[in-house]
């Protein structure tokens, strides 16, 4: 019975240490985590990011997000620019913490 205990437990520490997120662009405070990619839309207070891996992910402005990098406001971001975007993952609507913009990526 121990065994398969262990067995168990060595298999779940394996899954954990993949599904772990790996260095990213920029670090992160917290409980929060960077998602990176190409930024697919772009409006008033609404970003949409593609990792490009078949994910995408809604971010919304926050009162404190800031922008870091190629550009400096909310306001400078357009379509098509590689970011790196701190976000807390439970959090729904998704809020944008910080926002670093990158030279593209190939």
């Amino acid at each position: 019975m121990r065994k398969i205990g262990m067995g168990w437990a060595a298999a779940f520490a394996v899954a954990t240490f993949a599904a772990a997120p790996m260095a990213s662009a920029i670090e992160c405070e917290g409980m929060q985590r960077s998602f990176e990619g190409e930024l697919q839309k772009v409006k008033k207070n609404t970003i949409v990011v593609d990792n490009k891996k078949g994910d995408k992910i809604k971010f919304t402005e926050h009162a404190s997000t800031t922008v870091a990098g190629e550009k400096a406001a909310w306001g400078d971001l357009k379509k098509g620019d590689w970011v790196a975007v701190c976000s807390k993952m439970l959090e729904k609507p998704r809020s944008a913490y910080k926002v670093e913009v990158m030279p593209a990526k190939d």
